[in-house]
C-alpha cells in the first residue's frame, strides 16, 4: 500500500468513524445514562465487532451477499427492526442509570453482534475493502484496513462517550433528560434512511 493510499483509508476510517451514525448516538446516549466506566464495554464491543466485520467482508462474505440477495435483505430487515428497538428503548428513557436502577448500557457482546446487523456498519465494511483490499495481496491488504479501522476506533468511541459524559450534568433535570432521550432516539431512527432510499 503507498503512503497515499495509506492516508486516504485513515481518512475514511476516521470520517466514518466520527460522524454521526447508530453507534455513536448509541455511545453518547450511554455515557449521558450510565456514566464513562459502565460504557466502556459497549465502546470495546462496537470495535470488536466492527473489525470482525471487516475481516469478514474483505475474506468474502461480500461476495456470498452479492451472490444471495436475499440473504443481504434479511440482514438490512433485521438491522433495521433492531435499531428501531434500540431507538425506542433510548427515547422511552426517562432516568439515568445508576448501579440499582434496572436500566442497562449495552454489553460487550451486545455491541459487537449490533455491528453485524448496522447498516451504517455494513456501508463502510463493503466500501473500505472494495476500494483498499487488493487482489494481488488479499490476506495483507484486508489486515491494513482491518487495523486502520480498529486504531481509528478508540478516539472516536471516546469522543462519543466523552460528549455524553460532558452532558450528564446539564441532563440531570428530569425533563431535560428526557428530551435528550427522545431526541437521540429519533437521531438513531433516522440513520435509517440511506437504506430505505
Amino acid at each position: 500500500m503507498t503512503a497515499e493510499s495509506a492516508l486516504a483509508l485513515t481518512v475514511l476510517a476516521l470520517v466514518s468513524s466520527m460522524t454521526p451514525g447508530p453507534n455513536n448516538f448509541m455511545l453518547m446516549a450511554s455515557g449521558v445514562n450510565f456514566g464513562f466506566r459502565r460504557t466502556v464495554p459497549h465502546m470495546c464491543g462496537i470495535t470488536a465487532g466492527f473489525v470482525s466485520l471487516l475481516l469478514a467482508v474483505g475474506f468474502g462474505l461480500s461476495a456470498i451477499l452479492l451472490a444471495y440477495p436475499a440473504l443481504h435483505l434479511a440482514l438490512k430487515v433485521a438491522g433495521g427492526a433492531y435499531l428501531l428497538y434500540l431507538a425506542w428503548k433510548i427515547g422511552t428513557s426517562r432516568s439515568m442509570g445508576d448501579a440499582t436502577s434496572e436500566a442497562r448500557p449495552m454489553t460487550f457482546w451486545q455491541a459487537a453482534a449490533f455491528q453485524w446487523v448496522n447498516p451504517k456498519a455494513w456501508v463502510v465494511a463493503v466500501t473500505a475493502m472494495s476500494l483498499y483490499a487488493t487482489p494481488s495481496a488479499v490476506f495483507v491488504s484486508v489486515i491494513i484496513v482491518a487495523a486502520a479501522f480498529a486504531l481509528v476506533s478508540l478516539p472516536s468511541v471516546l469522543v462519543w462517550t466523552g460528549f455524553g459524559m460532558v452532558l450528564r450534568r446539564f441532563l440531570a433535570d428530569p425533563v431535560r433528560l428526557k428530551w435528550f432521550n427522545i431526541t437521540m432516539g429519533v437521531l438513531l431512527a433516522a440513520t435509517l434512511w440511506p437504506m430505505l432510499r
